[in-house]
């Protein structure tokens, strides 16, 4: 439908009045809210997940698409139905014990929340026993570890040993990303996945429940 692709394209061009106005004009003319996040805003921070990917698009301008879209989703909000959220996925993110990074930690929350999941974003310095717990609690589905220096990268083997012995493996599905981290590390410790960037750990994320 055409108002579905000028929302992305608006998305895309980070035009914030225009998407706004054109959220209430799909609202006035009868477009479930649903529709309009999922085949709209959704779709169109997909679009920007990919040009991040292909370095058409960068951080700064990824940071404002998301915000853009999370005034966009602000306007959505009183009419969507609960089911809306809860049938989604359960994100649970943090740096690993003993590392301090987390504007690339953030920057993955954000694009995972634009992507509709629903993520808890522990921060940074997170122990093995504190992940285990907030699986329970949060009942998540996914988790992801975080790590940006070379140092710390066994920390998330530790915490996946933790999570292992706390006889939550079955029920979560682990990423691991960061800069010095690689697929071939992630396969070593027994993740499910592994992210080189925001955007394909959003995309990751959304494979992994599906």
């Amino acid at each position: 439908m055409n108002d579905f692709n000028e929302i992305k394209d608006t998305l895309v061009n980070l035009d914030e009045q225009r998407l706004l106005q054109l959220v209430k004009n799909a609202l006035e003319n009868g477009i479930p809210a649903g529709d309009i996040l999922n085949k709209g805003l959704i779709a169109g921070m997909d679009i920007v997940g990919e040009k991040m990917e292909n370095e058409d698009m960068f951080i700064p301008e990824v940071l404002m698409a998301a915000q853009i879209m999370g005034k966009g989703v602000e306007i959505l909000k009183p009419l969507l139905g609960a089911e809306e959220t809860s049938s989604r996925g359960s994100v649970l993110i943090g740096t690993v014990k003993g590392d301090l990074h987390d504007i690339g930690k953030n920057l993955v929350a954000m694009m995972m929340e634009s992507a509709g999941l629903v993520v808890h974003n522990l921060g940074v310095d997170i122990a093995p026993e504190e992940f285990v717990r907030m699986i329970k609690e949060k009942n998540a589905n996914i988790l992801c570890l975080s790590a940006l220096l070379t140092t710390t990268m066994p920390m998330m083997k530790q915490t996946i040993d933790a999570v292992v012995e706390s006889g939550l493996r079955d029920q979560v599905k682990i990423m691991v990303g960061g800069a010095p981290v690689t697929q071939a590390f992630a396969d070593d410790i027994g993740a499910d996945a592994f992210a080189s960037d925001a955007g394909s750990a959003a995309k990751g994320a959304k494979a992994l429940i599906n």
